[in-house]
């Protein structure tokens, strides 16, 4: 995570780290990165928990929206976030892709997609973000 810019380093924080997410590039036309899903992101059920896609679809578009505005003395913060559950998956790894769809002045849309090793789509969510001033700028 080293070769981040700040903002995304700043953005991957112990949550996003619990959700199993290692953002791998970062900026602010483009996120990638993976997630290594098991036991510790699964329901009851033993499926990996729908939240937890929810959290990787918006802390990716997070970290790519807030390095777009970072010259503005911006960061972007989720206003709106539709995850759209598309397979299970008890265990393994799922690459994560992030790029927008529209970046205003105030206002953000990102897609990002999750899906498995074999291709597969697993997730896919749309995340509205606001343009937000950074705290003492």
């Amino acid at each position: 995570m080293s070769d981040l810019p700040p903002v995304a380093r700043a953005a991957a924080g112990p949550f996003v780290a619990a959700t199993g997410f290692d953002p791998v590039e970062a900026s602010g036309t483009r996120v990638t990165g993976r997630a290594e899903l098991g036991p510790d992101q699964h329901t009851p059920w033993g499926v990996v928990h729908g939240g937890v896609y929810c959290a990787i679809i918006e802390s990716a578009a997070s970290i790519g929206a807030s390095a777009a505005v970072r010259e503005r003395g911006q960061f972007a913060v989720g206003v709106n976030n539709n995850t759209d559950f598309l397979r299970s998956v008890t265990a393994g790894r799922v690459d994560v892709v992030a790029e927008p769809i529209q970046q205003g002045r105030t206002q953000q849309l990102w897609q990002v997609s999750l899906t498995r090793e074999d291709g597969k789509l697993v997730a896919r969510g749309q995340v509205r973000l606001q343009n937000v001033p950074l705290p003492g700028a």
